[in-house]
């Protein structure tokens, strides 16, 4: 049976985040709030987690998930070849709704999905995502719905979809945004969109003038 913290409560926050950072150590999913939506994470460096991410979502591993960061400092252990402005858009929108395409550090061992050698990565502007995440390293994290449904806002709405799926929820209330993060690809020559989001157009252009507008619906 899964369980379930209110996180508004302090004790039952330190202690619902002990016990998700135990749960995912032990390779089973938690829901937790981040600035955008609510997500579904695995520890991203578990195959059979991040397979167990997947079914829950019924998702293909064509898709594979983002993965969340605790620190700006974690970007370099997981990704390479970031370019110069890749760093100056980690520094304006990090923490942020912002996830960011890179190439994978070649000696990682994982398998988060058909992804290629390229990974998506981010730091969420949300406390208690950051708390778990100084608690496990790295996290393989999806919006936490079923796949094709519409993205959860309350913990609720995300268990209602999940169920048992997951072993611990952590629950903020509803999350501050319903709009998931903008998704930009820095391995291409120019920078490209290809989700549109919760950082505009326009605040990504006050970084990088040339973009590839070209976004994928």
């Amino acid at each position: 049976m899964s369980e379930r913290y209110a996180c508004k409560d302090r004790d039952e926050r330190t202690i619902g985040l002990e016990i998700a950072a135990s749960a995912i150590r032990r390779g089973d999913l938690v829901v937790l709030p981040t600035d955008t939506v609510y997500g579904i994470a695995a520890d991203a460096f578990v195959p059979e987690a991040v397979a167990a991410l997947l079914s829950a979502k019924g998702r293909e591993r064509s898709m594979p998930p983002p993965v969340l960061v605790g620190s700006l400092g974690a970007l370099d252990g997981i990704a390479t070849d970031i370019p110069d402005y890749g760093r100056r858009l980690v520094e304006e929108f990090w923490p942020g709704a912002l996830t960011l395409i890179c190439h994978q550090q070649p000696s990682l061992v994982w398998d988060i999905g058909d992804s290629g050698d390229t990974v998506a990565v981010r730091m969420p502007d949300d406390e208690i995502a950051l708390d778990l995440l100084n608690k496990t390293g790295p996290l393989a994290v999806s919006s936490a719905n079923r796949s094709g449904d519409p993205p959860a806002v309350t913990c609720a709405e995300a268990q209602d979809q999940l169920g048992n799926n997951v072993a611990v929820y952590l629950d903020a209330g509803p999350t501050r945004g319903a709009v998931p993060s903008t998704i930009l690809d820095l391995t291409s020559p120019t920078p490209r969109i290809l989700r549109s989001g919760a950082v505009s157009i326009e605040r990504l252009r006050a970084i990088v003038p040339d973009l590839d507008l070209r976004v994928t619906p």
